[in-house]
């Protein structure tokens, strides 16, 4: 796995050809003061000694790196100086697994650089850069440009997340609902889990993507807020959606109970039928099986026949009763 990801100068919305290593971050720092343009640095689960190299290139906060490294943060924005650090949780779903896996970016922003900091395996920022270097209108905003394509690619990775959520949710009310019998609790459990997952990554980001979204923030562009409004809509409408499916979950369970008690009074009902159709012949039985000198009929030659056709009158109109009833 490699650690750096890509390195490159930026200027005037291009990419700046620098005759030096990936892994030359002060000539990488010291081209991109020269030309006024920032340089972009992508670590991907980088070690301690990599991500000290780097943190002591661009000054960055020992707290901050701290955090990067341990990669183990709920989505927050902090300032350290002139250095703003910003966390975001990627996510990416299993669907064999029903399952929403978890990683995270860290994102250092300055003046006159970017350093990301990835963990896991979801929302690959090399569509982003790629993005940026193919409209030089959006990344003439330097590093704010930088910002805004992490937090858009990240954002569109909740979305997709949330499309495969509710495709599950779809086929859980539809089997609570089905005329057959199924057990649905393990699976709506473990999607409501899944959703406090998608809840946790979603939620506090809104206050971060706002501010950026108000141009509040100094050291973001204030021409880049409208990019922002637009991630920050994508970011509502997931949240939205959560929120709902969370809520369609809860009333799925609440039905498949309701669903289990129906069946099993009905299963009652029926064993409750199927006793009384038993009982009616066994009660006849029972008295003619009495052996007294003085019953009636006893000695009539078609006692035996009268009473086999008294016990089949008695279970036939029990069982007309109990299936006009719903019974059986």
């Amino acid at each position: 796995m490699r650690v750096i990801v890509d390195s490159a100068v930026y200027r005037g919305g291009e990419r700046v050809l620098v005759d030096c290593t990936t892994h030359d971050y002060t000539a990488l720092r010291e081209a991109a003061a020269r030309e006024g343009g920032f340089v972009w640095v992508g670590l991907h689960s980088p070690t301690p000694e990599e991500i000290d190299a780097v943190a002591s290139t661009f000054g960055l906060h020992p707290l901050a790196v701290e955090d990067a490294l341990t990669a183990h943060q709920r989505p927050k924005l902090d300032r350290y100086g002139d250095c703003l650090f910003l966390v975001l949780k990627t996510l990416w779903y299993v669907d064999a697994e029903d399952a929403v896996e978890t990683g995270e970016v860290s994102l250092f922003v300055g003046p006159d650089f970017v350093v990301t900091v990835r963990h896991g395996s979801g929302a690959a920022l090399k569509a982003a850069r790629r993005y940026l270097e193919q409209r030089s209108s959006v990344l003439s905003h330097g590093p704010s440009s930088v910002l805004y394509a992490v937090c858009d690619t990240v954002v569109d990775g909740y979305v997709e997340v949330v499309e495969e959520l509710q495709v599950d949710v779809d086929e859980v009310e539809a089997s609570v609902f089905s005329p057959q019998r199924t057990d649905d609790s393990v699976r709506i459990y473990t999607l409501k889990r899944e959703i406090a997952e998608v809840r946790r990554a979603v939620l506090p980001l809104r206050e971060p993507i706002r501010r950026f979204s108000a141009g509040v923030v100094d050291g973001i562009d204030n021409d880049a807020a409208p990019f922002f409004r637009d991630v920050g809509d994508h970011l509502a409408q997931a949240a939205d959606v959560v929120d709902t499916l969370d809520s369609l979950l809860s009333t799925a369970f609440e039905a498949h109970l309701a669903r289990i008690s129906v069946q099993q009074n009905d299963d009652m009902r029926r064993i409750s039928a199927g006793v009384a159709l038993v009982a009616g012949p066994t009660l006849i039985a029972g008295v003619y099986g009495m052996n007294f000198d003085d019953m009636p009929e006893l000695h009539w030659t078609f006692g035996y026949p009268m009473a086999l056709v008294l016990m089949a009158c008695v279970s036939g109109g029990l069982w007309r009763l109990f299936k006009k009833s719903g019974w059986l």
